[in-house]
């Protein structure tokens, strides 16, 4: 498995061996030693699956401790714009975040560590995405940063559809506002 650095060290590309033959491909997603060897020491407690439509906008949200989780995306079908922002109060990186392209095509896996909120862009009709977590969905430690606080900067791609968004993400605060990790 390749690792690919991110311009925030703790974010990590994975771009999986892909063993294809006559009857389709295989693909290992995850392995507890390779991941312990890239410093992701996490271990993952659950699985999600959603599916989104084109120009659907998921996020950017997040965990407090002590229920904080770290993630693991990937791309079944279809793609999305992936969004990883440190939102740790004293790291150098507060408040910068990294980008990826995640497809059901490049099978490239976005790691977000604890301590970053998340979000996703829906760029085709279906797209499908599957993400471990190493905690459970806690409601009561549950935030979320505006998607589109522009102190974030984010450059999220242009569609020929208007963006989707649930009433919940269309209001958290700026990331000025947001409770966020004060470690």
């Amino acid at each position: 498995m390749k690792v690919i650095k991110q311009p925030i060290s703790e974010v990590l590309l994975f771009e999986p061996q892909v063993y294809p033959d006559v009857r389709g491909y295989f693909v290992v997603t995850y392995e507890k030693s390779i991941f312990a060897r890239c410093g992701v020491k996490d271990e993952f407690t659950q699985d999600n699956y959603n599916c989104s439509e084109k120009g659907v906008i998921r996020g950017l949200h997040y965990q407090l401790p002590p229920k904080a989780q770290a993630k693991l995306i990937r791309v079944v079908k279809g793609a999305v714009y992936d969004v990883a922002v440190d939102i740790r109060k004293t790291s150098p990186t507060f408040g910068q975040h990294v980008a990826a392209r995640l497809s059901a095509e490049n099978k490239k896996m976005l790691f977000v560590p604890k301590g970053f909120a998340h979000g996703f862009c829906a760029l085709e009709p279906e797209t499908e995405v599957a993400y471990k977590v190493s905690g459970e969905y806690a409601p009561d430690h549950e935030g979320g940063v505006y998607w589109n606080d522009p102190a974030l900067a984010i450059q999220w791609p242009k569609l020929d559809c208007d963006y989707i968004l649930n009433d919940r993400d269309s209001v958290f605060p700026p990331l000025a506002k947001a409770e966020v990790f004060e470690k």
